[in-house]
């Protein structure tokens, strides 16, 4: 809605680190509650930086994020790393207890939570099944289903299909575009694809070799749902090459 504040606003994010490495030379991006916006750009551009500082796991050096009119805190974001970081030890349902373990809820209490989350990414016959048991693909979804037991508001991606085969990569971008829809989740989506970036969002910022900056914000501009007819319609060609363009200029010297 227009004069809605954004969700989530960044204003000059600079981060530098210590080897004198900079990271981030001064974003600038907001993202709408309830909105799908993935970040794409070359290896060492800052996206996994720039994740990490709305996630509230490390710090901007200068700049600001805010929330306006929202009273998130850093542990009511979900987030899901490109490695599923699963216990090995622990079944599917421990696993996904976890973040409320550490909120101090007892497993009894928090089954109901846990059996809930395991069935919306479609695993809720495996909840006593051991990672080892599982695909690639099945570990990625525990993955998010531990991200999302807490209930989280804002759900950040750092890679999470980019060891995955193809097509069990556009099975879960599938069932991603689901829940976000179902779920009305505010999701930050970093990816190296471009296809994939465009096929799931409906803003891929487009950020610039180091230091990390924004190059270009390309709206998708289709409607939800999407499939196959999408991937292969005009529209996301178009959108794919006006992505690439945006990348190829942020790359030439």
């Amino acid at each position: 809605m227009t004069g809605t504040p954004p969700l989530i606003e960044l204003a000059g994010i600079g981060k530098t680190y210590g080897s004198g490495t900079v990271a981030l030379g001064g974003v600038d991006a907001s993202v709408r509650e309830g909105g799908f916006v993935s970040l794409v750009g070359p290896s060492g551009c800052g996206k996994s930086t720039l994740l990490r500082i709305v996630a509230g796991l490390i710090a901007p050096d200068h700049g600001q994020i805010s929330w306006p009119a929202s009273g998130i805190r850093p542990s009511d974001i979900g987030f899901v790393f490109q490695d599923a970081t699963l216990m090995p030890w622990a079944s599917v349902a421990d696993n996904v207890h976890l973040p409320l373990k550490l909120k101090g809820i007892p497993k009894d209490e928090a089954m109901p939570r846990v059996r809930d989350a395991l069935a919306r990414v479609g695993l809720a016959d495996f909840a006593s099944a051991f990672p080892r048991e599982l695909s690639g693909g099945m570990k990625m979804r525990v993955s998010i289903a531990r991200a999302l037991v807490t209930e989280p508001p804002v759900l950040l991606m750092d890679e999470p299909f980019a060891a995955l085969d193809e097509f069990t990569r556009e099975k879960l971008d599938d069932d991603l575009i689901d829940l976000w829809t179902s779920q009305k989740l505010t999701t930050i989506f970093v990816t190296h694809s471009i296809y994939e970036s465009v096929y799931l969002s409906e803003r891929v910022l487009v950020m610039g070799a180091r230091p990390g900056h924004i190059l270009a914000d390309i709206a998708v501009g289709v409607p939800y749902p999407r499939g196959r007819a999408f991937r292969e319609s005009t529209s996301y060609v178009e959108t794919c090459a006006r992505v690439s363009a945006a990348l190829r200029e942020g790359v030439t010297p």
